[in-house]
């Protein structure tokens, strides 16, 4: 289908679409619209003049400003912008995994992972990878997290999070459960004695991840079912770790209290 029209004036054109963006905030001059983008007037008059005629923008008084038509294409397009963002930058994430775990509500506001980015655990690397991310979360200040699959390491650092009162809520899978009670009893029912620490299990699902005060980390399954742990969707932005939050209050929500063993 060929583009025309509104589609093409703000998808085929990097400086319209800032444009947009720059006249959402404020009405401004040729000069100060010269001076943002660092060029002259036969570079950007073009532009302006194409937003126009397709009745996105109007000069009135010397000022160019948004028409009303162009203040609801404004309002409309960043979002999708992002979501576009978010996907094409990881799309081999998104393609290769399987995404059942994430509710369709939060899915729809993919946009939000826009400055997530993947980290891929390399095998020469693969033990400098962990070590930083083990720092990361033992330097949080709260800590929420999401497990299936089970690592050892994993009750004695809950349980050593729980001793610096740092506030830790866990959910495990069944299977998850049962290796943690069968093999780290005691540091679990210790754990289950702060106050600030919460235990829950979640019927299978198939996910894995982390939010703290400073980051987001996501892992999912492969779409042949295997989980894949080298590939981790990171974000270290207030909107990555909100999201990863409400994530965490959906299974939290559908979720067991464990309270004793």
């Amino acid at each position: 289908m060929k583009s025309t029209g509104l589609l093409s004036i703000l998808t085929f054109s990097e400086k319209r679409k800032d444009l947009l963006f720059l006249l959402q905030k404020s009405p401004r001059t040729l000069s100060e619209i010269r001076d943002h983008f660092d060029v002259k007037s036969p570079e950007i008059l073009p532009r302006l003049k194409e937003m126009e005629h397709s009745n996105l923008i109007v000069r009135q008084e010397g000022m160019y400003r948004l028409t009303s038509l162009g203040k609801v294409a404004a309002i409309y397009y960043r979002p999708f912008l992002y979501t576009l963002t978010a996907i094409e930058t990881n799309e081999d994430f998104w393609r290769d995994h399987d995404l059942i775990a994430v509710p369709d509500l939060l899915l729809n506001r993919i946009q939000e992972l826009k400055e997530c980015r993947v980290i891929k655990d390399e095998h020469e690397h693969i033990y400098d990878s962990h070590k930083a991310f083990m720092e990361n979360i033992l330097t949080a200040g709260r800590f929420m997290g999401f497990a299936s699959i089970f690592l050892p390491s994993y009750p004695s650092m809950f349980l050593e999070m729980a001793r610096r009162n740092i506030p830790i809520s866990i959910i495990v899978t069944p299977n998850v459960f049962f290796k943690i009670k069968s093999e780290h009893n005691a540091e679990i029912e210790e754990f289950l004695k702060y106050k600030h620490a919460s235990f829950h299990v979640y019927d299978s699902a198939k996910v894995a991840f982390v939010v703290t005060d400073r980051f987001m980390s996501l892992s999912l399954f492969f779409n042949n079912g295997t989980f894949d742990p080298r590939s981790d969707l990171v974000g270290f932005d207030s909107l990555s770790i909100k999201w990863g939050e409400d994530l965490f209050k959906h299974y939290k929500e559908n979720a067991v209290e464990i309270k004793s063993l």
